[in-house]
């Protein structure tokens, strides 16, 4: 795991950089969620309003809605595709976004309609790390170490 401006970013993961989601290939599916960094900007996740599945989903359209104290916005989906499951857990526990952004704080898996189209578009591996780092400098973002 990549440690940048003190942000844990992941060099397996697929990143849609700007709007701080990540996502995991899976089989046939991929598990989207929200970075290290998005945790660190929201402070503690205190809501998270999912999509249901079942349901079609266009790329950038959001697939939850997430509420801090500081922050409330949409979780875009990084894939155009169908919503197979969302992590019902976050209804009751939202801060496991926080906790664990890579882990048990997934949003949602989805069956991507054209993986590799959708996958050409994001940051991956040392490019990934080294796209987030840019971002972060040039936005002077960095995570606390708490």
């Amino acid at each position: 795991m990549a440690d940048v401006r003190n942000c844990n970013i992941p060099e397996d993961l697929y990143y849609l950089v700007e709007r701080h989601v990540w996502v995991r290939p899976e089989s046939d599916i991929v598990v989207v969620g929200l970075t290290d960094v998005a945790q660190n900007l929201a402070k503690t996740v205190i809501s998270v309003t999912l999509r249901g599945a079942g349901k079609p989903i266009r790329k950038g359209r959001s697939i939850a809605t997430v509420e801090s104290g500081k922050w409330v916005g949409p979780v875009p989906s990084p894939v155009e595709g169908e919503i197979v499951e969302v992590n019902q857990a976050l209804a009751s526990d939202p801060s496991m976004i926080n906790r664990d952004p890579y882990g048990e704080g997934w949003v949602a898996r989805i069956q991507p309609a054209d993986w590799a189209s959708d996958s050409a578009e994001l940051a991956t591996g040392a490019d990934g790390v080294r796209r987030y780092e840019e971002f972060l400098e040039a936005e002077g973002i960095a995570c606390s170490d708490e």
